[in-house]
């Protein structure tokens, strides 16, 4: 599997079939899925369609969200990465930054880790100007993340009949961000 960014803990690669049973451990986790509509997978069938979805995103749009994986131990720990969005804001695509973990990686500064390494990629390696995220606003812990990548708030909006904050980075926020060693 092709390995698209690596920081000092993480590997970020393609994620495939095999990562089938941790793809599914981590979306099964009805914690992890708490701010993401209460939606966790049943079935790893329905992980399975996840994975031919991913795989999918990366032949149409040249980029989709990666596994992360521990680089001394060579455990899947979650995913982070970049998404060609057009389902959750209606009448709005953008590239979206976003990351999802099992429980036990939590608090460890992963997501944060990844997400810079992800938003860097983004800007240095892929022709857009303006990168978005969003997090649930009851989510403590994924709105930090964001700031610390040095995303700008932009105001909510609803989804899945909660609010979420909306994040967004254009080149020249991150050239300024980056000329500040964030």
């Amino acid at each position: 599997m092709k390995i698209h960014c690596q920081t000092d803990r993480l590997l970020l690669r393609e994620i495939g079939p095999n990562d089938l049973e941790d793809l599914y451990e981590l979306d099964a986790d009805p914690e992890v899925h708490r701010y993401l509509g209460n939606h966790p997978v049943t079935d790893i069938k329905q992980t399975e369609a996840i994975i031919q979805s991913l795989l999918d995103q990366c032949q149409k749009n040249g980029i989709a969200r990666w596994a992360c994986i521990l680089k001394d131990t060579g455990e899947f720990i979650g995913w982070s990465g970049l998404k060609y969005e057009i389902h959750v804001r209606p009448g709005m695509e953008y590239y979206d930054l976003g990351y999802r973990f099992k429980q036990p990686f939590w608090g460890k500064g992963y997501a944060t880790e990844s997400a810079l390494a992800s938003r860097d990629y983004f800007f240095m390696k892929m022709e857009g100007e303006v990168l978005n995220a969003a997090a649930h606003v009851d989510n403590i812990g994924s709105n930090r993340v964001l700031q610390k990548t040095g995303m700008k708030s932009d105001g909510m909006f609803e989804c899945d009949g909660s609010f979420h904050n909306w994040y967004t980075m254009d080149r020249s926020d991150w050239k300024n961000v980056c000329s500040k060693g964030k």
